[in-house]
């Protein structure tokens, strides 16, 4: 039985990337969550205009890997302190966010996100939202697995 978590980190590529990388991960996949557009592309979205986020599906083996482990990954592979960017990428589809589809990953999500501010491993502020899950629309196929195509490890 799988499970599936939705974290949008930035450029969904790096994150596609490193999510595919973990033991218990079937697969990750590239698209899109949070707008008001239904089934934008990523043209649309990178205009900024539908509210949109690049986020990264992962679908992944719970006995094999935890939810917890999972968001550990997250915030490891961005930094959440920068709001509505990453890095030279900037706008509310590259926020920093994780997406739960129930009460339960709401509340280890919340958790984790309390221990790294208590931890005081960022001088800023953790601007990371909560939010709840929505439709999830997949991005273009050149999309997928986008560092496996153009041979960036």
């Amino acid at each position: 039985m799988s499970e599936k978590a939705v974290f949008g980190a930035g450029c969904f590529w790096g994150v596609e990337h490193a999510f595919n990388q973990l033991d218990g991960v079937i697969e990750a996949v590239s698209g899109f969550m949070g707008g008001e557009v239904d089934n934008p592309s990523y043209r649309q979205v990178c205009t900024g205009e539908t509210g949109h986020v690049e986020v990264v599906e992962v679908t992944y083996d719970p006995v094999k890997l935890s939810y917890e482990d999972l968001l550990d990954t997250f915030w490891k592979v961005h930094d959440p302190t920068q709001l509505n960017r990453q890095g030279p990428d900037i706008g509310e589809q590259y926020r920093s966010v994780i997406f739960v589809k129930d009460e339960e990953q709401r509340r280890m999500a919340e958790q984790s996100k309390q221990a790294l501010i208590d931890a005081g491993r960022y001088p800023r502020q953790v601007v990371t939202s909560v939010e709840d899950a929505g439709e999830f629309y997949r991005a273009e196929d050149y999309h997928q697995r986008y560092y496996e195509k153009m041979g960036i490890h």
